[in-house]
């Protein structure tokens, strides 16, 4: 072992043992609330406290359809700790109350683009956002995780044993409990440390830019477009090179989705994406031959096998023009990989650009995609700008137009109008390749 890995052991070490374990909430466990009467309860305990509103949902990802909430877990100064079951304590009309009273208020949300969608189902949706992930994201944190950031800001470790079990499950596990309240007992002094490191850095603008264009695209009422052909992300599609193969995945997919929104459960869990291609490539041609395939890798029984069989008949009996094609022709821009081909201009630009942003980034102590996202970059520079433009004013409008922020078209717009003129790509040199040693030679090693 190198004298360099033995010292970041050591150092690591040293950090995981001065972490102090937070193994129970500082003020006690509270008691899970059932009730609406008891959501009640807390809508008043909470109007006591103070400051903002730290927030976090438990939802049951990878076991449910749905993407709703199992638990709610609300912290505030001087309001108490509180963890709730939205299923049972259920008033619309309190959930909705409780959204509306703290509205103006600051609330927290770690990671805030994953619980918005659940808590906005239930009507709690914020006005004013601190999502201390992306906080850090932007002050420099090189790990944003909720238990890395408590451990390098707060000098306290966090158990994540139970962050993928099911919540669905009643009655909820008390181990499960305490670590949910643990996510939220930290969440108020993490944001204060979080906004510290933002003014110290002088980000606390770009922060809230990015805080508020989160909101914008989370509204309730706003609605994200579905994704085109969304069965053509099946893992393995790369092994087909059959259009029938193709629209026997395509009818298994449809089947699958309507099935498992129809009970709620996850559709991996129905069956995984390797049992839909086995059976896609296999061609059954009979019921037995489909339950083989499909059965052993599923978690279910009694699956609808006799109408999705007569689907997959279906699918066989198309002609050739109903089929699906290999590859659908494609209204975004190409691979990368394949700019030097196609654009070489596009390439060149392209290549300026990469490398303007991730000095830019390295500067600001940042990841390049905070800075910019890789799309808005290749969105620009794909085209050939219009001849006697003023060159700023084009990249502000573009990088505005991909959704970028007002601090991000700041930052990037100078420095991205040389990439723009270029015409040859920028050549990275590649790394040498350190000379073999006489003692490790081939010879030697035999």
């Amino acid at each position: 072992m190198s004298e360099e890995i033995v010292e970041e052991a050591v150092e690591l070490e040293i950090t995981e043992s001065t972490a102090e374990p937070l193994l129970f909430p500082r003020n006690g466990l509270p008691e899970l609330v059932t009730t609406n009467e008891g959501l009640s309860e807390v809508i008043a305990s909470l109007d006591k406290g103070h400051g903002p509103i730290a927030i976090d949902a438990e939802r049951a990802s990878g076991y449910k359809y749905s993407q709703r909430a199992y638990l709610i877990q609300i912290f505030r100064r001087g309001g108490g700790l509180h963890l709730v079951d939205p299923i049972t304590a259920n008033s619309a009309a309190l959930w909705k109350e409780l959204g509306e009273k703290f509205s103006a208020e600051e609330w927290i949300i770690h990671a805030s683009t994953q619980d918005l969608p659940c808590l906005t189902e239930l009507g709690l949706y914020p006005k004013i956002l601190f999502d201390t992930e992306l906080g850090a994201r932007i002050a420099g944190s090189p790990r944003v995780g909720l238990g890395p950031l408590a451990e390098s800001l707060l000098n306290i470790s966090l158990a994540k044993e139970h962050s993928a079990v099911d919540w669905s499950k009643r009655p909820l596990n008390p181990e499960w409990l305490t670590y949910a309240a643990l996510d939220v007992d930290v969440l108020v002094d993490l944001r204060d440390k979080v906004y510290e490191l933002l003014v110290e850095t002088k980000k606390l603008k770009w922060a809230q830019e990015d805080f508020a264009h989160i909101l914008a695209n989370y509204a309730p009422g706003v609605e994200k477009p579905p994704r085109k052909d969304p069965w053509r992300r099946t893992s393995g599609m790369h092994k087909v090179r059959d259009r029938r193969v193709l629209a026997i995945i395509k009818t298994l997919w449809y089947a699958r989705d309507e099935y498992a929104a129809k009970i709620d459960i996850a559709p991996g869990r129905v069956f995984n994406d390797e049992a839909l291609v086995v059976t896609a490539l296999g061609k059954p041609t009979t019921l037995e031959e489909m339950r083989r395939m499909l059965t052993k890798r599923s978690r279910l029984q009694n699956l609808p096998l006799t109408d999705w069989f007569e689907l997959v008949r279906a699918a066989l009996a198309l002609q050739p023009d109903e089929l699906p094609e290999l590859r659908t022709p494609s209204t975004s821009l190409p691979p990368p990989k394949l700019w030097k081909d196609r654009n070489p201009l596009g390439y060149a630009r392209l290549t300026h650009a990469r490398a303007a942003v991730i000095a830019a980034a390295t500067e600001l102590n940042m990841s390049a995609e905070n800075l910019i996202s890789p799309e808005a970059v290749r969105k620009l520079v794909w085209p050939n700008p219009p001849a006697g433009i003023d060159l700023a004013q084009y990249i502000q409008e573009a990088l505005l137009e991909s959704s970028a922020r007002p601090w991000q078209v700041e930052a990037l717009t100078e420095l991205l109008i040389e990439p723009l003129r270029a015409i040859e790509p920028l050549v990275i040199p590649e790394a040498p390749v350190p000379e073999e040693s006489p003692a490790e030679s081939p010879a030697e090693m035999e």
